[in-house]
C-alpha cells in the first residue's frame, strides 16, 4: 500500500480496534492429536478442555492442541491431559466417533496464529468484560457490550499475534425465553412460537437460533448436565420444572446442534424479532448509537480489564495499529473519491462527486438498443392519497435532460381505503394486469407509507407483490412512497431514481475514465441463504452472477434456477458461471464471505480448463475491526477510502461515509485467497474502492463493490419465486 505520511503536524493521526499482543514468558505445552480431526470438532474440544483444566487454557490448531497456563502454575502432564481428554470424550461421545490420542510436541513452535487464539479462548472463558447498561424500557436492557477475536499482523516482515476489541450496543430482552414462551404460548402452539427464533445462551452470549423443539426436561435432565459447561447453564437444567422445553439450537454456520432448556436462552432482539415482542426496534436505535468519546473511553476500560486477565498468562497488549508508530500499514486514495474520473455518453469525462452534470452533459454512456432512439414508455400505479401528475411530468422533464423521450402511457389510481390485506393484494394484481395490456416499458407505482412495515418475509407487501408481478414479466418497476413525495423535493428524489430507472432500462449511466489494470474481468459469487422449517442446516439460492469489465462497464448476469442445498456453489454451477469465453484472461472473482468447501479447487480447475487466470478475493462484511481518525487525541469518523494493511494479503478497508448521527462507518475485509492468482493487496484495495462507485440506482456509493453489491437481493428475492421468468440472462441490472 502507499503509505500515509504520519508526521506529527498531519491533522489526522489513523488508528484501528486492533492491539497487537506479545508474550514475555510462557508456559506452554503442544500436543498433537491422532487421529486427526476437523475443525469443528478440534475448537469444540479445546473449549470444553479449557473448562475442565483447572486454570490452563487450550486451543486446537493444525491437528494440534496447545495447552497455556498461568506462569504460576504448573504445565499439566501428558497423562492428566490424556485422563481428562478421555473422559470428555466419554461424557460427550458426538466429540469424536473414536478415542483420541495426545502425543507430545515441541511447544517452541506456536505461531502467531496459535498466540492470537490463546489469548481469544483465554477472554472467552474468563469474561473480563462486564457490559455497561445504559437504559433498560419496558422489558428491554440496552447495554455497551464488548465482541472480541483473534487476529494476526504483518509488519516489519514480520508476523505477530493481536486481539481486536470492538464495542457494539446490544438490545436484550431482560428475561429468558422461558419468561417470554410463559406469555406467548397461548397465541400458537410452541412450534409456531419457538421455531426460528433467535437466541443468545446466558453462559457465553454466543448467537443462534431455534431448529427445533427436541422434549422435555424430565426426558433430557441426566443427559444435559453431562454436557453443560456453563454454570449458567448447568443451574438452568438442575432447576427447571420436568415439563419446560428442550430445544435444539444451531450456531452460526455449524452444522452440530446444541440443546438447551428455556431458561438458560433468551430470546435476542433485532429489526425483525423486535415485533414479537411488541417493541418498536425504531425507537431505540438512537441508543445504539455510540458517542466517540463515549466508544473512545470504553476502548480503554475494556482494554485494561483484557489486560488485567492475559498478563497472568504472560501477555502483554500494547497500543492499537496507529499511523504514527506504523504508516506504512494505513493507505488513502492519492485522488479524493468523488474526483474519480468517469466516463458519460459522447465521449464526456466527468468525476463522480459531479454524476448529474455528466448525465446533463453527455448523456449515459451506452444506450440499450431498445432506446436508440425509441420512447420509454411509462405507465403509473397510485395506491396512496395525493396527485402525482407534478412528479410524472417532472420525471420526464428529467430524462429529457439526460436524451430520453418518454410517454405516460397510463395513470391508474386505486383505492385501497378499508380493504384488508389480502383484499388490497387482490386488486393489485387486477389492477397491473390491466395496466400491462398495452405495452410498457417501466411501471412508477405510488405506494402508502403503512406498506413500509408490512411483513416482506411471506410477500406480504404490496412492494415485493408489485415487483414479482411485473419483474415475471420482464417490466421494470420503481416504487416510490408517499411520504417521501410529500416530505422530500422531488428533485432530490429524481436525482436518486431516474439514473437507476435508466439502468433498469438496459442502459449504461457511466463507466470509469480509466480501466482497472488488476484484471480484465469482474466476477461475483454469492450464496443467499434461506432456513429450512424444523431442519438444521438451510436451503440455499445460488444468487445472480455478474459480469464486469476493464471500466467497471455492467455486460451480463446469469441467474442459476436451481435450489442448493450447502454454502458451497457446486462445481457444475460454477462453470455454468464461468464460461469458456474468458480464455487467457485474467478474472478477480469477488467472494461475497468466504470461499467453502471445494470452490476453490473447482475454480482452479476451471481455471485450467479455459486457460484462464482466477484472482480469488474473499470479501466480508463481519468480525471486522473498525478504523478511525484521531483529531486532537479524540476519535472521529474515518474518511471514505482509509484502509488498514493487515499482511500482503489482507486489508480492512472503509468504503463508505457516514454523518456523525449515523455512527461509524462498518468496513470491509478482503483476503486474497493464496491458492488463485497473486495480487498486491494494495491494488486490490484500490480496485474495490472504484468498483463501489459505479452504483447507478443511488447518488451515494454503496459499501460492496459491484460485482457482489445487491446478490444477496437478488438471490433473496429468487428464493420468493421473484425473478425474470424468461430471463435467467439478461443485461439490464434489475435489482436495482
Amino acid at each position: 500500500m502507499t503509505a500515509v505520511t504520519a508526521a506529527p503536524t498531519q491533522e489526522f493521526v489513523f488508528l484501528s480496534e486492533v492491539f497487537p499482543l506479545s508474550i514475555v514468558q510462557s508456559n506452554l505445552g503442544c500436543y498433537e492429536v491422532m487421529p486427526e480431526i476437523d475443525q469443528e470438532t478440534g475448537n469444540r474440544l479445546s473449549f470444553h478442555l479449557s473448562r475442565k483444566l483447572e486454570d490452563a487454557t487450550v486451543v486446537w490448531h493444525e491437528r494440534q492442541l496447545w495447552v497455556l497456563t498461568p506462569n504460576q502454575r504448573p504445565q499439566p502432564a501428558l497423562s492428566r491431559c490424556q485422563a481428562v481428554l478421555s473422559a470428555t470424550q466419554q461424557n460427550i461421545p458426538d466429540l469424536c466417533d473414536q478415542p483420541l490420542q495426545l502425543q507430545g510436541d515441541d511447544a517452541r513452535n506456536a505461531t502467531p496464529t496459535v498466540l492470537s487464539k490463546l489469548a481469544f479462548q483465554i477472554l472467552r472463558i474468563k469474561q473480563p468484560f462486564k457490559p455497561i447498561l445504559i437504559t433498560s424500557i419496558a422489558g428491554l436492557a440496552v447495554n455497551r457490550k464488548v465482541k472480541f477475536w483473534a487476529e494476526t499482523i504483518e509488519f516489519q516482515a514480520e508476523i505477530r499475534p493481536a486481539v481486536t476489541i470492538a464495542i457494539h450496543t446490544e438490545i436484550a430482552f431482560s428475561g429468558s425465553l422461558a419468561d417470554f414462551y410463559a406469555s406467548n404460548v397461548t397465541q400458537g402452539n410452541p412450534e409456531d412460537v419457538l421455531i426460528g427464533l433467535p437466541v443468545q445462551d446466558f453462559d457465553m452470549g454466543s448467537s443462534g437460533s431455534i431448529v427445533r423443539l427436541i422434549g422435555t426436561m424430565q426426558e433430557h435432565r441426566d443427559r444435559l448436565l453431562k454436557l453443560a459447561a456453563g454454570g449458567i447453564t448447568r443451574h438452568a437444567i438442575q432447576t427447571a420444572p420436568d415439563d419446560q422445553i428442550v430445544v435444539a439450537i444451531q450456531f452460526g454456520k455449524g452444522k452440530k446442534l446444541f440443546h438447551y432448556p428455556l431458561s438458560a436462552l433468551r430470546p435476542s432482539i433485532t429489526t425483525e424479532t423486535a415485533g414479537q415482542f411488541g417493541f418498536d426496534y425504531g425507537q431505540f436505535l438512537r441508543l445504539t448509537k455510540i458517542p466517540h468519546a463515549e466508544r473512545q473511553r470504553l476502548l480503554t476500560t475494556f482494554k485494561a480489564q483484557a489486560l488485567e486477565v492475559l498478563l497472568k498468562y504472560g501477555f502483554e497488549i500494547g497500543r492499537s495499529l496507529n499511523s504514527l508508530e506504523h504508516p506504512d500499514l494505513f493507505w488513502q486514495p492519492n485522488t479524493p473519491l468523488d474526483q474519480t474520473p468517469l466516463l458519460f455518453g459522447q465521449g464526456v469525462t466527468g468525476v463522480r462527486g459531479r454524476i448529474l452534470h455528466g448525465l446533463s452533459t453527455g448523456g449515459v454512456y451506452n444506450r440499450h438498443p431498445n432506446f436508440h432512439p425509441g420512447i420509454i414508455r411509462i405507465a403509473a400505479l397510485k395506491l396512496c392519497d395525493g396527485s402525482v401528475n407534478a412528479f410524472l411530468e417532472a420525471v420526464q422533464q428529467r430524462l429529457r435532460r439526460y436524451g430520453f423521450e418518454s410517454e405516460i402511457i397510463d395513470r391508474k389510481p386505486l383505492s385501497i381505503v378499508n380493504l384488508s390485506a389480502a383484499e388490497a393484494r387482490a386488486a393489485l394484481e387486477k389492477s397491473v394486469n390491466k395496466l400491462i395490456t398495452v405495452p410498457v416499458d417501466i411501471v412508477l407505482t405510488f405506494l402508502p407509507q403503512s406498506d413500509r412495515e408490512a411483513d416482506d418475509d411471506d410477500g406480504g407487501s404490496l412492494y415485493h407483490l408489485v415487483y414479482s408481478l411485473l419483474l415475471r414479466r420482464n417490466i421494470a418497476s420503481q416504487v416510490i412512497y408517499d411520504d417521501t413525495l410529500t416530505q422530500v423535493e422531488h428533485g432530490q428524489i429524481l436525482n436518486q431514481v431516474v439514473p437507476g430507472v435508466l439502468a433498469k432500462l438496459g442502459n449504461l449511466p457511466f463507466i470509469l475514465a480509466e480501466p482497472l489494470e488488476i484484471a480484465d474481468y469482474f466476477i461475483g459469487l454469492d450464496i443467499s441463504r434461506s432456513p429450512k422449517v424444523r431442519l438444521a442446516g438451510t436451503l440455499n439460492a445460488c444468487a445472480s452472477v455478474r459480469l464486469y469489465g476493464k471500466q467497471g462497464e455492467f455486460i451480463r448476469y446469469v441467474l442459476e434456477d436451481a435450489l442448493l442445498e450447502g454454502e458451497e456453489i457446486p462445481q457444475r454451477l460454477l462453470e455454468r458461471l464461468l464460461p469458456a469465453t474468458l480464455e487467457d484472461k485474467t478474472v478477480l472473482i469477488y467472494r461475497d464471505g468466504r470461499f467453502c468447501g471445494q470452490e476453490v479447487p473447482h475454480l482452479l480447475e476451471r481455471a485450467r480448463a479455459i486457460r484462464a487466470r482466477f484472482i480469488l478475493v474473499e470479501c466480508r462484511k463481519s468480525g471486522i475491526p473498525r478504523l478511525y481518525n484521531l483529531s486532537q487525541k479524540t476519535l472521529v469518523a474515518p474518511l471514505q477510502g482509509l484502509a488498514l494493511r493487515l499482511s500482503s494479503r489482507e486489508a480492512v478497508l472503509v468504503t463508505t461515509q457516514v454523518s456523525e448521527r449515523v455512527g461509524l462507518a462498518r468496513p470491509l475485509r478482503l483476503t486474497v485467497h493464496e491458492a488463485g492468482e497473486p495480487a498486491p493487496i494494495e491494488q486490490v484495495v484500490e480496485t474495490t474502492l472504484k468498483l463501489t462507485l459505479l452504483h447507478h440506482g443511488a447518488l451515494k456509493a454503496p459499501r460492496l463493490p459491484l460485482p457482489i453489491y445487491g446478490a444477496d437481493r437478488v438471490a433473496g428475492l429468487r428464493l420468493q419465486g421473484i425473478y425474470p421468468s424468461s430471463l435467467l440472462e439478461g443485461d439490464r441490472q434489475f435489482w436495482l
